[in-house]
């Protein structure tokens, strides 16, 4: 009898880039099943996607609303236990509700909605429904981010006192600079994208990345964002600095107008009695320096590493893990909550990360908008 979790998926279809992330990272540890979906509002698209990768004719549906209808018609042994919503970010907050008032558990991408109230609203049902509901931030799923939280956590770095985050891509520099290719990318649509771009898309990745790292909450914060053009509505580039308090401060520093740049993010976390150093390009490596010692370079797979951090690792030491993987490792916590086994504690990001990061995106818009100001979170 198989009883992997049986896993349904709306969006992510055709070339989807995030699509296939998740399709592999489902099914990376072997808890999931994918047993149906609708992936494309196209029908012939969705059916032709559907037959590509083994979905039965049966479990393809033509809508999200018919996918809610049809399933509940089968057996709770029968039925998805959890849908992944990959779709545009408009999309995110009529589907995750109308799951969530049906009882499905929910993986959804980022951000979680496009306006904070709706975030909350989510939040309310969730409590009444218990059931599990994860926010895809994906690089919090790298075993050596997972070890730097815990090194934080143990205060191998004592308490913090300085915090630096980057986030730098380009690949919205050959479009901007066009009023009618603007037009081609819905996340600079504010129909479809929300009331921000950059910080929405990445911004809110910095964000959520700094709070669970340090497992503190930013207090305040001031935004200075660039739109580039007046005519264009959505931020594409942005300054944030964060405060934690008086006394420990920081900056998130976040471009999709860095013009040849990657998916360059970079974490830096200063602490009383040492720092720690990350980045995405480079993730097998997480440089831990102290007053006074040389540098150490910790690397996945090895026995000095926390549970944590090994529990995410699944090739030997030398072995790149990349972001597959870390999208993997987020998949299996949310399959260990669901199905009721021992997680630890950030197995996932869940729901009130994915609020978190709404109360986020709507600050940083009040503090440029209102001339640059300090606003609290």
């Amino acid at each position: 009898m198989n009883h992997k979790i049986r896993l349904g998926i709306l969006g992510g279809g055709g070339d989807s880039l995030i699509g296939v992330v998740h399709r592999i990272a489902a099914h990376m540890f072997d808890y999931y099943q994918i047993v149906g979906g609708c992936f494309n509002p196209n029908p012939d698209e969705n059916k032709k996607f559907a037959a590509h990768i083994g979905i039965p004719a049966a479990r393809v549906y033509s809508s999200f609303d018919v996918l809610i209808e049809e399933e509940l018609k089968l057996s709770k042994e029968e039925r998805m236990q959890v849908v992944s919503i990959l779709t545009p970010n408009f999309l995110h907050f009529p589907m995750a509700k109308k799951l969530l008032e049906n009882g499905f558990n929910i993986i959804c991408e980022k951000p979680l909605t496009t306006s904070h109230a709706e975030a909350l609203e989510l939040q309310a049902i969730q409590d009444q429904k218990q059931v599990v509901f994860a926010v895809t931030y994906t690089y919090t799923g790298y075993p050596m981010v997972r070890q730097m939280k815990q090194m934080i956590a143990d205060g191998a770095i004592g308490a913090v006192q300085k915090v630096d985050l980057q986030y730098y891509q380009g690949w919205i520099n050959p479009v901007i600079h066009h009023a009618e290719q603007r037009k081609s990318v819905w996340r600079l649509d504010p129909e479809k994208g929300g009331i921000s771009c950059c910080i929405g898309d990445i911004g809110t990745h910095a964000f959520d990345m700094l709070e669970y790292a340090t497992n503190m909450r930013v207090k305040t914060i001031l935004a200075d964002l660039n739109y580039r053009y007046p005519d264009n509505e959505m931020d594409v580039d942005g300054t944030i600095l964060v405060r934690f308090s008086d006394y420990c401060k920081g900056v998130l520093r976040v471009s999709q107008i860095a013009t040849a740049e990657e998916n360059n993010f970079t974490v830096q976390i200063y602490g009383e009695k040492g720092s720690l150093k990350w980045a995405q390009e480079n993730p097998n490596y997480l440089n831990f320096l102290q007053e006074g010692k040389p540098q150490q370079q910790l690397k996945p797979g090895h026995d000095y590493l926390s549970r944590f951090s090994l529990e995410g690792t699944k090739l030997p030491p030398g072995h790149p893990e990349g972001l597959f993987d870390a999208m993997g490792n987020i998949y299996s916590g949310v399959a260990k909550a669901i199905l009721g086994q021992d997680f630890i504690n950030g197995a996932y990001p869940d729901l009130e990360e994915g609020v978190r990061g709404m109360l986020f995106i709507e600050k940083v818009i009040e503090s440029h908008k209102n001339g640059n100001v300090w606003v609290n979170l």
